[in-house]
């Protein structure tokens, strides 16, 4: 995985002061990603570089920018949305998975689940689509007028291949309950959208090698 994200980085110049080495920084992001705390990768590294963990956000943050899915025919995807919390606000994390690759395709933060919300997330998924494939969602109102309105097929299912958007918000919010029981209240929406695109970009390099 080190290699392949090392790749990445190095090709979109992500890092481009290198004060401290581009191996340490990924090391110490993946770190993250599995779980450790930013305060306590930061101190388990210092033997090997010195740095705070408030650089380690920033560079985390950084991984944000090197999320993109390949456009290609895709036979069916997977669209949910899941209650968070950000400070003490309720919000909502959208998301799409390739059900035959596991791979997310994208995701969207809001503060309402509404018919124009899955209009714009889907119009962003299908980016990655060179076909339009089949759209598997549960029975949220939002979602049969909307999908329909975009001449796409969609079908509604509980279990199945729906699960696999299901399992992977199971993973995400494992992720975060590591920390917090919600986001802090001074996170903004466009932090949270870059946090978990940041965890998706990892996400999708590591089902990519599996």
């Amino acid at each position: 995985m080190l290699q392949q994200l090392l790749e990445l980085v190095r090709r979109k110049n992500i890092f481009r002061w290198n004060l401290k080495r581009v191996e340490i920084k990924l090391i110490a992001v993946i770190l993250y990603y599995a779980g450790i705390s930013f305060r306590k990768t930061s101190k388990f590294l210092r033997d090997f570089e010195r740095f705070s963990h408030e650089s380690l956000r920033l560079w985390y943050h950084k991984i944000a920018n090197l999320f993109a899915s390949a456009s290609k025919n895709r036979r069916c995807v997977a669209i949910d949305e899941t209650k968070i919390k950000i400070g003490d606000e309720y919000w909502y994390i959208w998301a799409a998975i390739d059900v035959d690759t596991w791979e997310i395709l994208g995701i969207m933060v809001t503060k309402w689940r509404t018919s124009i919300d899955v209009i714009k997330f889907v119009k962003e998924i299908l980016r990655y689509c060179k076909n339009r494939p089949i759209i598997k969602t549960d029975r949220g109102p939002w979602y049969r007028w909307s999908l329909q309105r975009l001449g796409l097929k969609h079908e509604y299912e509980t279990f199945g291949e729906r699960n696999a958007i299901e399992s992977w918000f199971n993973i995400l919010k494992s992720r975060l309950k590591r920390f917090w029981k919600r986001f802090p209240s001074n996170a903004s929406k466009e932090s949270v959208e870059s946090w978990i695109a940041a965890f998706i970009t990892l996400y999708n390099l590591e089902v990519r090698i599996s």
